[in-house]
């Protein structure tokens, strides 16, 4: 993890590495080099710089953030894209939001860039998720305890054993699968609605990917211990950006 100090512009279009010039406002950079960063940043910087393997629900998830504040304050059209090396202010303390380039508006592209040699990968736009009611299921089988400290956050996990089946609690796209954020492992994000989406991690085998439709009950994962100390699944539902109390969603045993 590295932190550094970069000097903002008052120029729309300086970019916010540049340092020349008379009036700046300091400005924290995390630019994640290794980008499996820690869950709870002590502080959180003001500008975050895009990874290989982020999505914009993956930054926004990591900073306790809501993806559609994330997605107006960067100008960001469409939230399936952002591009490895883009800028991306995690505030609205800058009335110009700031671009891959530096720019004050983010382009519209046709494909997100996931690997710093120029590779890219077109992630499919399903069509929106379902309405804001909800039916929640139960997301796996066995004995639930409330959500250990580590994560710093609301959640529940329910305990298992290596390979159980992990389930999507409620039908949706989804928007991260992979293992780039400490402290949850094999993780997989669905959203299930402009304003719902829930969390799977520790799992041992993801069985979906990014971009694709789930339906409620249907086999995402397969439960694990991947950056956990016994096999569980780490369960957690978000409303706007914020962590919900999940037996406050799931219907009674």
């Amino acid at each position: 993890m590295i932190w550094v100090i970069a000097g903002c512009a008052q120029h729309a279009k300086a970019p916010i590495t540049q340092q020349s010039g008379a009036h700046r406002e300091p400005v924290t950079v995390h630019r994640g080099t290794d980008h499996r960063t820690t869950t709870k940043p002590r502080q959180r910087p003001i500008v975050y710089i895009v990874q290989v393997g982020d999505t914009l629900y993956s930054i926004a998830w990591r900073f306790r953030l809501d993806y559609r504040r994330l997605s107006r304050w960067n100008r960001i059209s469409n939230p399936d894209v952002i591009y490895v090396g883009q800028r991306l202010r995690l505030n609205a303390a800058s009335n110009k939001p700031y671009s891959a380039d530096g720019a004050a508006a983010v382009a519209k592209p046709k494909k997100r860039v996931v690997s710093g040699v120029g590779k890219q990968r077109t992630l499919k736009r399903n069509k929106k998720s379902g309405p804001a009611r909800i039916r929640w299921f139960w997301p796996a089988a066995g004995p639930v305890q409330a959500a250990s400290s580590a994560l710093g956050t609301k959640g529940i996990e329910i305990l298992g054993t290596r390979g159980t089946p992990i389930r999507a609690a409620a039908g949706g796209t989804v928007v991260y699968s992979g293992s780039g954020l400490r402290g949850y492992g094999q993780l997989i994000i669905v959203k299930h609605s402009e304003e719902f989406l829930s969390a799977y991690a520790h799992s041992e085998r993801l069985l979906v990917v990014e971009g694709g439709n789930v339906k409620a009950g249907q086999q995402i994962a397969e439960m694990g211990d991947s950056d956990a100390k016994r096999v569980m699944l780490h369960f957690e539902i978000r409303r706007d950006g914020k962590a919900v109390e999940p037996l406050d969603y799931l219907p009674r045993r």
